[in-house]
């Protein structure tokens, strides 16, 4: 169990930890000079070969409250001191504060001092206590007068810290690891250590690990907990890791870095949150009101953009965005203290809700149930509610990383739910089952709908589908969902196009007949470098403006494709360039190609196959960087021909489910 000092300037919290664990924590030559703590300090007290108590000693001094915050983030409980002789002071009271903004439910008053008051002084004390802990986590906490000096009450009070060790048994472990770095040092033959409390999770020697929000990734080469070498530390431990890694020296980490699964990195300079004001605050809170965040042991500029309201009234709450200096690692519902921009007061505090909060429509009712949500502690039901708010997806992954949730909480908490998944490697996109049948549906309806307005169109562009859904997911979910088994029969699509399966165009006999003659002009020897519209009317003798009509109508059949103006390829031709093009990046060592490359592949000019590959650009299937392309594997099947009219030179296009391109 991690015990955590507070109270104020000498009130003998230094004296009281060593005569508890017989461990001077005053460790700085100006400290010693002083006579007061002005960094955190460390003691270890082992009851048995499995219980040992840590202790972090904090500053009592106003301008070291930054400090304190530091030290008490992180710990089991609050050991609260009040000195006999001063009763409550400003830094009692602030102290207490914290704590309270803290969450930390536990805690034990110790009253020192107490060989210098009387009696009647102690009970005079005693009722100021009472009064100022009445209303925080503190209140009904016990006040057990001690003394450093003689020993009176230091064996009760160990013994009753003792029994709040047993009571409290051992903090669950199963989220990913994460420390939050209160001390870098070196020690000679070691090299790089690190201390902090252990805030979720596990770790062992030789686990790769990363600092955040640096991002630098580090090896651990050895770990001490509660000052013994150990092979691995876990969540509530007071741990020191030696990391090694390429970059990972002493000025390269800092106090208010974490040490963190690589799972879990994704730094953030804009959070929603639940901010309470404290009712001792003279003014309200307003939009954009500077302060100071202090967050496990980091200290970071914020401004407060309310969310509800024109101010936060003293001693109420509210939801705010909090925007950073600079960006901090944090977890949701992680608690934070609010203090004022000269470090002379605190003045609220709260919990983290969103940490990937948008800087726009902030206020609206689906930011609120979203809120509402990530503010659950149950991580399976904010998920579930999650879901049930707009925009009725959520990324479990995203979710995961920043609840610090191990894979197999996330696998439990998924299977519960069990709502439709699409995953797109570095996100995997949920949505409840009833949302998804309410889709499905929509989007059904939407097609028919649109196919009985435009019967001679050959079906809605894949964007405009995926917008026109009530329930709007990102693209590259939308066309993972495309081709779930509830959609593969329906709905089929055709190049870019989406349509019903039942819908088709019909030629009419003249257009038929025009269209038998024009299409081995396209195809053959000459396919990969077909004659244009104005070629074409030349050799059949034709009027141009019927030509472009026709050709027209072909597209929307999903028969040609125009790559430029009038310069039409067949969607047989278009699918095999794609082939072609892939081929061609499949044998490239990083999967690009030029243009030149493509351009010899198919021996039809320089321009030409330019004007090809700018056409793959805007419809997805290669993406142009300079002078390089590379392919888009999402995209690969959009130029299957139209199963809608079937020539005896195409050939059917693939159904969503089913792309015809299969790489080498």
């Amino acid at each position: 169990m991690i015990i955590g000092t507070a109270g104020h300037i000498d009130h003998g919290k230094t004296s009281l930890v060593q005569a508890l664990t017989g461990v001077d924590t005053d460790r700085l030559k100006e400290e010693k000079a002083r006579g007061i703590t002005i960094d955190l300090g460390f003691a270890y007290l082992p009851l048995d070969d499995e219980l040992i108590l840590g202790f972090v000693d904090v500053p009592g001094h106003e301008r070291f409250v930054h400090t304190m915050v530091a030290g008490a983030s992180g710990i089991d409980l609050a050991l609260l001191v009040v000195a006999a002789d001063d009763g409550v002071m400003p830094q009692t009271l602030e102290h207490l504060a914290i704590v309270d903004l803290l969450g930390v439910r536990r805690g034990v008053i110790a009253l020192t001092k107490a060989d210098l008051a009387t009696p009647e002084r102690i009970d005079a004390v005693r009722a100021q206590i009472r009064e100022a802990i009445r209303g925080t986590v503190l209140e009904g906490a016990d006040i057990l007068p001690v003394s450093a000096a003689t020993g009176l009450g230091v064996d009760a009070l160990r013994e009753r810290l003792a029994t709040e060790a047993l009571k409290l048994g051992e903090r669950a472990d199963d989220g990913r690891f994460r420390l939050a770095v209160d001390r870098v040092f070196t020690l000679p033959g070691i090299g790089v250590v690190v201390t902090g409390t252990v805030l979720s999770g596990v770790v062992h020697v030789k686990d790769q690990v990363m600092l955040s929000p640096t991002g630098l990734a580090a090896r651990v080469r050895s770990l001490h907990a509660q000052n013994r070498p150990v092979e691995r530390g876990r969540a509530g431990d007071r741990c020191a890791l030696n990391l090694a890694g390429e970059g990972i020296t002493k000025e390269a980490i800092h106090r208010g870095d974490m040490v963190v699964d690589p799972f879990l990195h994704g730094p953030t300079d804009r959070i929603d949150a639940r901010v309470h004001l404290l009712p001792g605050e003279s003014k309200p809170m307003g939009q954009w009101f500077p302060a100071r965040l202090h967050h496990g042991s980091v200290e970071v500029g914020a401004r407060i953009v309310l969310l509800e309201g024109e101010s936060v009234q003293p001693g109420h709450a509210a939801d705010v965005q909090l925007v950073l200096s600079r960006p901090i690692a944090a977890a949701t519902l992680d608690r934070f203290v609010l203090r004022d921009v000269s470090a002379q007061r605190t003045i609220g505090g709260g919990h983290f809700l969103d940490l990937r909060a948008p800087a726009r429509q902030r206020r609206t009712e689906g930011r609120q149930a979203v809120r509402a949500a990530l503010g659950m502690v149950d991580a399976q039901t904010a998920l579930g509610a999650l879901l049930d708010a707009p925009p009725f997806v959520w990324d479990v992954l995203s979710f995961a990383r920043d609840r610090a949730l191990s894979d197999a909480s996330l696998a439990h908490i998924v299977a519960s739910l069990s709502p439709e998944l699409f995953d797109l490697g570095t996100q995997r996109i949920a949505m409840s089952r009833p949302r998804w049948q309410g889709f499905v549906a929509g989007l059904l309806d939407y097609l028919q709908t649109f196919h009985t307005a435009n019967p001679d169109l050959q079906g809605v562009s894949r964007e405009k589908l995926r917008l026109a859904t009530q329930t709007r997911l990102p693209a590259a979910a939308f066309t993972k969902a495309l081709q779930h088994a509830d959609l593969d029969g329906p709905v089929v699509r055709d190049g870019a196009f989406v349509r019903l399966a039942s819908h088709s165009l019909q030629w009419i006999p003249e257009r038929e007949a025009l269209w038998q003659s024009v299409a081995p002009l396209l195809g053959g020897e000459e396919r990969f470098r077909p004659p244009r519209v104005r070629d074409v009317a030349d050799a059949l003798a034709r009027p141009e403006k019927g030509i472009r009509q026709l050709m027209g109508f072909a597209a929307r059949l999903g028969l040609v494709d125009e790559v430029a103006h009038d310069h039409f390829f067949l969607r047989t031709t278009m699918h095999e360039m794609v082939l072609i093009a892939a081929d061609i990046a499949a044998q490239a060592p990083d999967g690009r190609f030029t243009a030149a490359q493509f351009r010899d592949r198919l021996d039809n000019g320089r321009k030409v196959a330019i004007q090809i590959l700018e056409f793959f650009d805007r419809q997805g299937v290669t993406l142009n960087r300079g002078t390089l392309r590379r392919l888009q594997a999402g995209y690969l099947d959009l130029f299957g021909a139209s199963p809608s009219i079937v020539p005896s030179h195409g050939r059917e296009s693939s159904p969503v489910g089913r792309p015809d391109f299969k790489s080498g």
